[in-house]
């Protein structure tokens, strides 16, 4: 059984495995309150992963060993995470007299009937979500698993850099947890607690829909910051990196607003909103109370506001971590840049204190 969905004790590295970049991310917390204690943020070689499927795992490697070097952590513990879209969720009904070793075996002898993979193909795990609601003797049990494959692929990459992986999470589970301490700052006052958190990447978009700071929806949309490079290095003749670079430090000609920017700003809220309705009309929701944008798009200047404008909803730029404490050796005005791209990997970090808070 893979580290899924247990809780464990030791403190880990919250290391988020995107299309793009490794982000990694070190917590610590003294008397309830939370600490940024390193952080890096490194590119990766063109399609070294592909729809965060890893293709080029020393590649991958080698990024993450460039991290440590920067983000100068002593963790040697890890948490990674796989996309939805790469696990598959069931709810079953167990005997609540059943202790941990005695479902391990049970569901062993009974997943064939719930997941459709070879089972040797495949990594499982499980967690106790309470009683059943129909069935005073039984309990709910959240079954999951992913495809060993996937799962390898990330530990291979981290234990290649010099990192134990401790745990392999899912991401929406990291959004949700993050999330958690974002809310703390958050007035819903009043209003339905039912958020939608997009986190828009550079090659994916990933709704996650929370009631009351439990995850009850995600999908996965191929659309992100990457159109935009593209096009950039399609209409200006640049190179992906040379475009990469003009996106962030400017310098791009006159037109580059109106012909560019702006209809890119468009097509992203074009994609929320039908991520939205696609939402509601498979589910008993028909609104949301508030949107969190995360993610390296969300951070671009007018965005929030536009987002705001066309959903006719509250919306903000998730920074999970407004209200900790810095190291010294950290950048402060690097990390609230890259704040909004780090949700993943601060939900990966916090799995160093999983004890019922966040």
């Amino acid at each position: 059984m893979l580290g899924f969905l247990k809780k464990k004790k030791p403190a880990v590295l919250g290391v988020d495995i995107s299309s793009t970049t490794i982000k990694m991310l070190e917590l610590s917390r003294s008397d309830g309150a939370y600490k940024v204690e390193s952080y890096a943020v490194v590119p990766l070689p063109a399609n070294a992963v592909v729809e965060k499927n890893i293709v080029d795992s020393d590649a991958v490697a080698n990024a993450i060993q460039s991290a440590l070097l920067r983000s100068k952590t002593k963790l040697t513990s890890s948490a990674a995470a796989v996309t939805g879209s790469s696990v598959i969720t069931k709810v079953i009904e167990m005997d609540a007299e059943l202790d941990d070793d005695a479902m391990e075996a049970q569901i062993n002898l009974e997943a064939d009937q719930y997941i459709p993979y070879p089972l040797d193909e495949v990594a499982i795990d499980f967690t106790v979500q309470g009683p059943s609601q129909d069935h005073a003797d039984m309990n709910e049990v959240l079954l999951v698993a992913c495809r060993r494959e996937t799962v390898d692929m990330r530990v291979d990459a981290l234990e290649q850099a010099g990192l134990t992986a401790k745990v392999i999470d899912i991401e929406a589970h990291a959004i949700e947890r993050a999330y958690g301490i974002v809310a703390d700052h958050v007035d819903l006052t009043g209003k339905d607690n039912t958020v939608a958190v997009f986190d828009i990447g550079a090659a994916m978009t990933t709704l996650s829909v929370l009631v009351d700071g439990q995850s009850v929806y995600t999908r996965e949309q191929l659309f992100g910051g990457r159109q935009l490079t593209d096009e950039v290095q399609r209409r200006y003749g640049l190179s992906q990196e040379e475009a990469g670079l003009a996106k962030k430090q400017g310098g791009l000609p006159d037109d580059y607003q109106s012909e560019v920017l702006e209809p890119f700003i468009d097509a992203v809220v074009q994609q929320l909103i039908r991520a939205l309705q696609f939402f509601f009309s498979s589910s008993q929701y028909n609104d949301v109370s508030l949107v969190v944008l995360a993610g390296g798009v969300s951070a671009m200047e007018g965005l929030v506001d536009i987002v705001a404008q066309k959903l006719d909803t509250p919306t903000i730029v998730a920074n999970p971590f407004a209200q900790m404490s810095v190291s010294g050796k950290v950048d402060t005005e690097a990390l609230a840049k890259d704040a909004p791209a780090l949700m993943i990997a601060c939900g990966l970090a916090l799995r160093s204190f999983d004890d019922g808070q966040h």
